[in-house]
């Protein structure tokens, strides 16, 4: 969602004449877009702003502006704690940034702009980073209010954007180029429930498969409490919709998924899991953990092991508990030492690599198609499998990128394949 805000703001400042500068010691104006779901964010934020204070004293008509997550959660501190940020603004307003520009130039007084609410999502407005992939917003917000989780306070309530506005600006896409859509929302499992004439998530994306020339439909982030039968079945018969599923378990304790607020049971996960399986060919399955939850005991953690060994995810984003002030675990009692926690977290990541490995090895000498993305961080082509695993490709024909290939898999690692154009 921050990537698709960022190409709003691109699209808006390109429309006020700006261009893109590579050399931030170069720019007329900066703008951060910020995430907060982490205290690493946070922190990553102030080290930028401190280095960038240097710019604006080298230069005291440089333009920083900081939005998104952070700027909505910590507004007033970011204005103490950084008095030379020009503009300040939230994720509800994001619309408003050439009005607040003009404003900041015309008036020279700093701007703190944050609403608590809202809805200013043209989906026709953004900068295309790529031409043959897209993400497109379905919904925005959430309702769950997970207890470790700040997004419901910092993107608000959930709205569903209307689809026939999601179908319109697909086609509009496709008809650019554009071979593969990702619909992005918090919780896109319970889309379409707060409109005037409800729609399931199933639905409108048995829609999107129908629309000529969409070759690959990807969708993030599902919640397992409200994943249904029917999304699977619309999955399982649509070849354009990639047997990919982002499954975020958090916890594989019952206790710690109550105190978390899930809504679900580690049995009613591992049933689910087991029937996306059993009905979608070869779909991989990914997750989220989090280690050293308020509460969490040794006991706990390894109920969590256990489950990865049951259902071996094709990988894991595993992270160790991060405190976010304002949600309501923040007030758990705490007793597990950050030394327990890191030493448990590494061994999740090593049962979970050797799971990763192992599924990746069982890819080599099979044939597969490839979306071409760019360049990787070894100077080779990078793109992605149908369900979604990153590969490699010895190949410098950059004409490549964007093309849908034939891969042959030729080696493994934890976190990627190696392969070669067939």
């Amino acid at each position: 969602m921050n990537e698709f805000d960022s190409e709003r703001i691109e699209f808006l400042l390109e429309e006020m004449d700006y261009r893109k500068e590579d050399d931030v010691s170069k720019a007329d104006l900066i703008i951060i877009n910020t995430c907060a779901v982490r205290e690493k964010a946070k922190n990553k934020l102030y080290g930028h702003l401190g280095r960038y204070k240097g710019y604006k004293e080298k230069n005291p008509d440089l333009l920083i502006c900081v939005g998104g997550c952070t700027a909505q959660n910590l507004k007033e501190k970011i204005i103490k704690d950084f008095p030379f940020v020009d503009i300040v603004f939230g994720t509800h307003n994001i619309s408003s940034i050439p009005s607040m520009i003009q404003k900041r130039l015309n008036d020279n007084k700093s701007i703190c702009s944050i609403l608590d609410e809202g809805f200013d999502y043209d989906l026709k407005k953004f900068k295309k980073n790529y031409s043959f992939k897209s993400y497109i917003p379905i919904s925005i917000g959430c309702n769950n209010f997970c207890s470790y989780c700040i997004v419901p306070f910092v993107r608000g309530k959930e709205i569903s954007i209307r689809p026939e506005v999601i179908l319109e600006n697909i086609e509009r896409l496709v008809e650019t180029g554009i071979l593969e859509i990702t619909l992005v929302g918090q919780n896109v499992n319970s889309y379409g429930k707060d409109l005037d004439k409800p729609i399931t998530f199933s639905e409108i994306l048995e829609r999107v498969s129908e629309i000529s020339g969409l070759k690959r439909i990807r969708f993030m982030t599902s919640h397992p409490k409200d994943l249904s039968k029917e999304l699977i079945n619309v999955i399982s018969q649509k070849e354009n919709i990639m047997p990919h599923i982002h499954l975020p378990l958090q916890s594989g304790s019952n206790k710690i998924l109550k105190l978390m607020n899930r809504h679900y049971t580690r049995e009613a996960f591992l049933l689910l899991t087991e029937e996306i399986r059993k009905k979608i060919k070869k779909c991989s399955i990914t997750t989220d953990i989090i280690v050293g939850f308020p509460g969490e005991e040794e006991k706990d953690f390894y109920d969590t092991l256990d489950m990865i060994e049951k259902i071996r995810f094709d990988r894991a984003f595993t992270f160790i508990y991060s405190k976010r002030e304002g949600t309501k675990s923040a007030d758990f009692k705490d007793n597990m030492p950050l030394s327990v926690k890191k030493a448990l977290f590494t061994e999740l990541v090593n049962v979970q690599n050797k799971i990763s490995m192992e599924k990746n090895q069982s890819k080599i000498g099979c044939k597969y198609k490839v979306l071409l993305e760019g360049n990787g961080p070894r100077c080779e082509l990078e793109g992605r499998l149908e369900d979604n695993t990153l590969v490699n490709l010895k190949y410098d024909d950059d004409e490549l990128i964007g093309k849908l290939i034939d891969v042959e898999i030729t080696e493994a690692k934890s976190f990627y394949l190696i392969g070669k154009k067939v």
